[in-house]
């Protein structure tokens, strides 16, 4: 069961302050920041340099209007970043999926890159290479297993050049999204006032013939 914030901070109170510890969280875009073509390079340059300041790897996934970060370093730098991101108001719906202390960094070298996992929008070379992304797609990550988080980190690790699309995609993406959110409640309604749209223009196409 995915962990709440007090609750991970509790997980951390016995491991000591220079251990190497990963955090696996997950969390939605609110809306005003997905409308914001902007973000991702916010988000990905304060990551980059806080990350080199504090010895942090790891990497940032998002799709579908979800994040998903591994976060990996000393217990007491990771703690801080974590009081940080649970503070962003950019994003809601924080929880974590994995937490504790680790042996080695997955993402040694990565030193946080951004993932997207926008498939609609991939460069056919890009859904090649991640052809073995589809069972974790369309990307929803809350609530997922510590096991289905652990294979999916093992995916990622492997790959050459990670997924990535124009941050004005992601605007797009989630102007449709809206409307689809919006549009979902009341599709029965929809389908048949379209119908009836069409019965009445057939009538009137045929009433002036």
């Amino acid at each position: 069961m995915p962990l709440t914030h007090t609750t991970a901070f509790s997980q951390l109170d016995n491991i000591a302050d220079d251990a190497l510890v990963q955090l696996v969280y997950v969390s939605s875009l609110t809306l005003r920041s997905r409308l914001s073509a902007s973000i991702f390079d916010e988000v990905e340059g304060h990551a980059k340099d806080f990350n080199e300041q504090h010895g942090i790897t790891g990497t940032l996934c998002y799709g579908n209007g979800h994040f998903l970060q591994c976060i990996e370093g000393e217990k007491a730098k990771v703690a801080a970043l974590t009081q940080r991101i649970f503070a962003d108001h950019r994003h809601k719906h924080v929880e974590v999926l994995l937490l504790g202390q680790v042996s080695g960094r997955r993402f040694a070298d990565w030193r946080m890159r951004l993932l997207f996992l926008e498939r609609w929008l991939w460069s056919p070379a890009t859904k090649q290479q991640a052809a073995q992304l589809s069972p974790y797609l369309p990307f929803a990550p809350h609530g997922w297993s510590p096991e289905r988080t652990e294979q999916f980190l093992q995916i990622i690790k492997t790959f050459d050049t990670p997924p990535h699309i124009k941050a004005a995609g992601i605007t797009y993406n989630a102007l449709g999204n809206m409307v689809r959110h919006i549009a979902a409640p009341h599709q029965a309604f929809l389908v048949v006032q379209g119908f009836l749209s069409v019965l009445l223009i057939v009538g009137l196409v045929l009433l002036y013939l």
